[in-house]
């Protein structure tokens, strides 16, 4: 009712030449930034390399384009990626022929033209054998004469070469690789975290009863959002992107998207990290793997025990402290409280 009587309260003259100025100033100014080419775009033009899991053509695995599109979304900025061949992402960045790429690691090369984001996840690649296998290497050179299965276009950082060298054993999928552990054509597949988090929780009597997980990755590289320094806005976007991903973590979203039922992160700011579920319906038990968002950064801190967890927006120390009412859990659906399908096809035969 307020607003309706205010609406009809006559405006002073010189109050309505004010607005009208006003107006047409940001009239003008909007037009000047757009003839400079200072609007920021409507549309971010992004691009990638075929990364399986972390990007991929929609329908495949893209968990890390999925993510940051989703968070993107949330902050109100549409995004589009292309993938592009592998060697063509820096260049075509670099010449200005998109706006930047949702999944990007640093370098110093690029650093001089991108503005980088937060990361938000990290490329951790784990050693996986058959049941009885030593995967506890740390490094390639402890693997030297040993087979272990690739995947055609991935990147896996520096590895030796020459007689301190492990035999690298060529794979078409990340699914190819493991058939072919199973099969004893390699004696190891170097998979990424999140691929090993979809064995132990779709596949759990499989993996228990044939094959060896690594624990300690041999390969972390962080990922970061990235945008051309030349982007109208772009800091602003990243900005707010690394604004938008703690909520992410806190409602969940971030579970649903890389399809884990456990997120280890600081989510209260503390510096102290916390298993956060995927669901309030965290099962009757602890999780004996759960999915760290930045390992790397929360291992140089100092471990506190016990062990915290984040759950029903609440903090507690210890597994005995969380209220019965949350130690439940549906048979009848995935870790993260969903009924989606798996994106992985793999064959134990």
């Amino acid at each position: 009712m307020s607003s309706r009587i205010e609406s009809r309260r006559p405006t002073p003259r010189w109050s309505r030449r004010r607005i009208c100025v006003a107006m047409a100033a940001a009239c003008v100014g909007a037009l000047a930034a757009s003839a400079a080419g200072q609007q920021p775009p409507t549309t971010l033009r992004l691009a990638s390399t075929p990364w399986s899991p972390f990007t991929n053509a929609p329908g495949q695995p893209r968990f890390a384009l999925d993510l940051v599109e989703a968070a993107l979304q949330r902050i109100g900025v549409k995004a589009e990626t292309t993938i592009v061949p592998d060697g063509t992402l820096t260049p075509a960045l670099l010449e200005g022929r998109f706006d930047g790429s949702a999944a990007m690691w640093r370098d110093a090369e690029r650093e001089r033209s991108l503005i980088y984001s937060k990361p938000y996840l990290e490329n951790r690649m784990l050693l996986v054998g058959v049941r009885g296998t030593d995967v506890s290497a740390t490094s390639f050179a402890a693997l030297a004469g040993k087979r272990i299965a690739l995947v055609d276009g991935f990147a896996y950082g520096e590895m030796p070469t020459g007689a301190g060298a492990p035999r690298v054993v060529r794979a078409r999928s990340v699914e190819e690789s493991l058939q072919k552990v199973l099969a004893g054509e390699t004696d190891y597949a170097l998979l990424e975290e999140l691929v090993v988090q979809y064995l132990a929780s779709h596949h759990d009597d499989e993996v228990k009863a044939r094959l060896a997980l690594g624990a300690k990755p041999l390969v972390i590289r962080p990922l970061h959002f990235a945008l051309r320094r030349d982007l109208p806005g772009a800091q602003a976007i990243i900005d707010r992107f690394n604004a938008e991903l703690p909520k992410m973590i806190t409602d969940r979203s971030y579970h649903r998207l890389l399809q884990v039922a456990w997120i280890e992160a600081d989510v209260d700011g503390d510096g102290r990290p916390e298993s956060v579920p995927a669901t309030d319906q965290a099962g009757q038990a602890p999780p004996t793997r759960d999915y760290s968002i930045l390992a790397q950064a929360q291992a140089a801190a100092v471990p506190e025990p016990p062990r915290r967890f984040f759950i029903g927006g609440q903090v507690y120390s210890g597994w005995g402290a969380v209220p019965d009412r949350y130690k439940v859990g549906d048979p009848t659906k995935t870790p993260w409280g969903s009924t989606v399908a798996p994106v992985f096809s793999f064959q134990w035969k």
